[in-house]
């Protein structure tokens, strides 16, 4: 069954496409998909700063796709919808054919 998309599910893709755009927000919403995580445990397990994460943090977290739980005096981070489980494995699934010349980094003209 194909859904068909409406406004907000276009709104949706994009804010998704745009978390994945930064490899170390794709990073983050991978291990998420595992288990909810502390900051400082993403941070080591992802080899970049704390403060970096935060930002990517906030980021994914404007874009509806993580949410911050209490747990006493820290937060712990967490997928906001069950839906990106499956919808991330599917991804991992994705081949893609790059032409090398094409996306080359930041002049990518894809």
């Amino acid at each position: 069954m194909t859904l068909t998309a409406s406004p907000t599910h276009t709104a949706a893709v994009a804010r998704l496409g745009h978390a994945l755009s930064d490899s170390t927000r794709a990073s983050i919403l991978l291990a998420l998909r595992e288990e909810p995580a502390y900051p400082s445990d993403l941070a080591e397990q992802l080899g970049v700063s704390r403060q970096l994460l935060s930002n990517h943090l906030a980021c994914l977290r404007g874009c509806g796709l993580v949410e911050s739980i209490q747990d006493g005096r820290r937060s712990r981070y967490q997928l906001a919808d069950p839906h990106l489980v499956p919808a991330l494995d599917a991804l991992l699934q994705v081949v893609l054919v790059v032409e090398p010349d094409c996306c080359d980094g930041e002049g990518c003209t894809c």
